[in-house]
């Protein structure tokens, strides 16, 4: 398309006019097969009202552990599924703002204010939602340096500048906050063709960036390194797409990222235990896809790991034993090519399940 801003009117049209239901889709891209989830998530997205349900357009499941009585901004956040799900699990003393472009979304969301406030039970809303741009949070009237936790789902592809996005998340994160999001990605460099095609936009497809590409603008912008949390294939059906795309793969991954303090507490090498008490996750915590720490058991990481763990807010979740030599510990490999750990799981005959859920709850 001719630039960005014709970019975004054609995905805010798609997804306010074109698509009223899942059922309208047409890949599968937006929304993927469930992955078996804990019963302390899987109840509060069941509590969604079946109509802000009915309007979910996700590609992965973006509510990280630990998120009781945080100040939550969901960017994207549509009908709202993802904001009230997180409404019931930050608490009433928690915060929960979803911010989305298109106007017919933010309708439906803040239709159902009232009656997810009265079913969690709270005396008054802790949920909010925004209309505006996701590259633009500060002309929405969002905060610097205000909110904990930052999630996107399926949303950040549709928007042409993502270094402007990941640049707005880092301004309203706290020091220590974390970007947890889930996203399309692709293993290569897509074709005008593919980029023009206004359908596959509004797909989630022509905006994939190449997973190698995050990498760098975290970088850029001030993260950490994105951290792969989850992934999964996506394959498209429809010959015609097919014929498009070409050789290209697609895939959903969940990446988290931080924004470390301007003088971050550095922490060397050093053994940490889980202290298994974040609701929901008592028996394990996931860092990425493949560091889960099991409650109680000392674990060795690198001092780069325990320095991101110790400046955000899962610090108080874990106790932590520096010094010893950072040779012993576990060290998390840079830039994972998540369509690489998809093909050794396959080649190792795992079953690969989507980090994604369905309109009306995840299996």
């Amino acid at each position: 398309m001719a630039d960005s801003a014709e970019v975004l009117e054609n995905v805010k049209d798609y997804y306010g006019k074109v698509l009223q239901s899942t059922s309208d889709l047409k890949t599968q891209a937006c929304v993927t097969p469930g992955k078996a989830l804990n019963e302390y998530v899987k109840n509060a997205i069941s509590e969604v009202h079946p109509e802000v349900s009915a309007r979910y357009y996700g590609c992965g499941l973006v509510i990280p552990p630990g998120v009781h009585g945080a100040r939550v901004l969901d960017l994207g956040s549509g009908s709202g599924r993802d904001c009230y799900a997180l409404s019931k699990l930050v608490g009433k003393d928690g915060e929960m703002v979803g911010v989305d472009m298109t106007s017919e979304q933010i309708e439906v969301a803040n239709q159902y204010i009232e009656h997810h406030t009265a079913k969690f039970g709270y005396d008054k809303p802790n949920v909010s939602f925004v209309q505006g741009y996701i590259d633009k949070l500060s002309e929405a009237g969002l905060q610097s340096d205000y909110f904990d936790i930052v999630v996107s789902n399926c949303v950040i592809n549709l928007t042409p500048d993502k270094k402007a996005v990941l640049s707005e998340v880092h301004k309203v994160l706290k020091p220590g906050g974390e970007l947890y999001f889930s996203d399309v990605y692709t293993d290569t460099e897509l074709s005008d063709e593919v980029r023009k095609d206004k359908v596959l936009w509004g797909e989630c497809i022509s905006g994939a960036l190449h997973w190698n590409t995050l990498h760098s603008l975290a970088k850029e912008v001030g993260f950490t390194k994105p951290y792969l949390v989850s992934c999964s294939p996506i394959n498209i059906d429809r010959e015609d797409f097919k014929q498009v795309l070409g050789d290209a793969k697609f895939c959903s991954a969940t990446y988290r990222l931080f924004k470390l303090p301007e003088k971050p507490r550095k922490v060397g090498g050093g053994k940490i235990i889980y202290n298994g008490e974040i609701a929901g996750h008592e028996e394990s915590f996931q860092f990425d896809h493949k560091t889960e720490l099991a409650a109680g058991t000392p674990v060795c990481l690198s001092g780069e790991v325990l320095t991101v763990i110790s400046n955000s807010r899962l610090g108080e979740e874990f106790q932590l034993d520096p010094g010893v030599k950072e040779v012993c510990c576990v060290k998390i490999s840079e830039g994972v090519d998540p369509f690489l750990v998809i093909g050794e799981k396959e080649s190792r005959g795992e079953k690969i399940e989507a980090a994604c859920c369905g309109p009306s709850a995840c299996c």
